[in-house]
């Protein structure tokens, strides 16, 4: 990614603009695929302009290569940082996300004005609605799967999105944020990642740290002060919260650096190819399986049972459970739930007996052999509290019937 440094002015007006917050109210959404579904689009991927609030804005769009009108795609908003662009946010790939998605979500970078996002009178919450709609009225979108994140101003952006957007976007990633453009009325669960460098010269981490509160407050999340890397360690601790509501994850990335949204562990550098930071937000969102069910090409049956299989006792279970069905593919989820005692790593194994195969998986690392599946965690969900949940998903093929397997569940170094 292609960065500008920040102005020498840049600390004052962003303290500044915490001053100036906006009042912004919620609208309420139910997860469906959009009237987009189905219909050849007229989008497509560039510089455009919309009519937002009597002002022409712009914004540059990217739709997936080989886009494919009847797949729900999920959403994700990018929003640069101040005395940045759109353009920077596109060429340096979307944080990332570009990559990482792999044409499985449509992208868009808006435009701020005054290269920020002061959200003055909601002008730029106002933005994010109209250009929802737009998208949403054109393409394909499951709308539980709206996303958004930004580094520094589009970090603050992305909060006051969580804060009055709740029902709308499903998660938000802050790179080295703070209460910049508001965050009104701010009491609703949305899953939140925070990423900030310890001895960030801009925007204090403790700025970061106080909005981070918000959402392990909103979240249900049982409170603490995650781990931090010492100064010199050029190292990340990521840490998951323990007894957020479900559905509703917080994570805390604290890293030994600067002001950056892209920093190297082992290195003062900073580099878009090379930073862990890309890979870790798209594994966070992609743990939020959809709550929509894919366009189907037969008539839906009705999800297959729960079931699961016991682990040793102090271990942890499985739930295996198909959360939607069609013809020739499926969506499932598994929910990893930690027994007694409290688990540093879990390991879920099952074996397909139809002939099932895994296509795209979030929230966990699969390893196939043969009919023979085994996932383990992620970085950030692998440390459960004893009774604490953690979930991944998945989307598979099928030959016809589509049984539900028998799970096993064990710590990480189980064999």
């Amino acid at each position: 990614m292609s960065l500008r440094k920040l102005a020498g002015g840049a600390m004052a007006v962003l303290v500044a603009a915490a001053a100036a917050v906006a009042v912004m109210t919620a609208v309420p959404a139910e997860a469906a695929v959009t009237a987009g579904c189905g219909k050849a689009p007229t989008l497509t991927s560039g510089t455009r302009t919309i009519s937002s609030g009597g002002q022409n804005r712009s914004y540059i769009l990217r739709v997936p290569d080989n886009y494919d009108r009847t797949k729900p795609y999920k959403l994700i908003f990018a929003f640069h940082w101040l005395n940045g662009s759109a353009g920077n946010v596109a060429s340096g790939g979307y944080y990332g996300l570009q990559g990482q998605s792999n044409n499985s979500a449509i992208l868009v970078a808006p435009q701020g004005i005054d290269n920020g996002w002061a959200n003055t009178g909601n002008r730029d919450l106002t933005l994010v609605d109209n250009l929802v709609s737009l998208i949403e009225g054109d393409l394909c979108v499951d709308t539980s799967q709206l996303f958004a994140l930004g580094w520094s101003y589009g970090g603050s952006m992305s909060y006051a999105v969580a804060c009055a957007r709740p029902a709308v976007f499903r998660a938000v990633a802050v790179l080295s944020g703070a209460n910049l453009s508001g965050c009104s009325p701010g009491n609703q669960p949305v899953a939140y990642f925070g990423i900030h460098g310890t001895h960030d010269s801009v925007l204090n981490i403790s700025q970061g740290r106080s909005i981070r509160d918000t959402f392990v407050r909103n979240n249900g999340c049982t409170a603490q002060n995650p781990p931090e890397p010492a100064r010199g360690s050029l190292t990340h601790i990521t840490t998951a919260y323990a007894g957020c509501r479900a559905g509703y994850p917080v994570a805390w990335a604290a890293f030994d650096g600067d002001h950056t949204p892209e920093p190297v562990d082992g290195s003062t550098s900073t580099s878009g190819a090379l930073t862990w930071v890309g890979g870790e937000v798209w594994r966070f969102f992609s743990q939020l399986g959809s709550t929509t069910t894919p366009t189907p090409t037969t008539p839906t049956p009705t999800p297959t049972p729960t079931t699961s299989t016991p682990p040793p006792a102090g271990a942890c279970t499985a739930a295996y459970r198909i959360t939607g069905q069609w013809q020739g593919g499926f969506q499932a989820e598994v929910t990893v739930t930690a027994g007694a005692a409290a688990l540093n790593g879990w390991r879920v194994g099952w074996t397909f007996t139809d002939g099932q195969t895994i296509t795209q998986a979030w929230g966990g690392r699969v390893s196939s052999n043969g009919s023979a599946q085994t996932v383990t965690n992620e970085t950030w969900n692998g440390s459960l509290a004893a009774g604490a949940s953690a979930t991944f998903g998945f989307l598979g093929t099928t030959r016809g019937a589509n049984s539900v397997p028998t799970t096993t569940c064990g710590p990480q170094s189980a064999g």
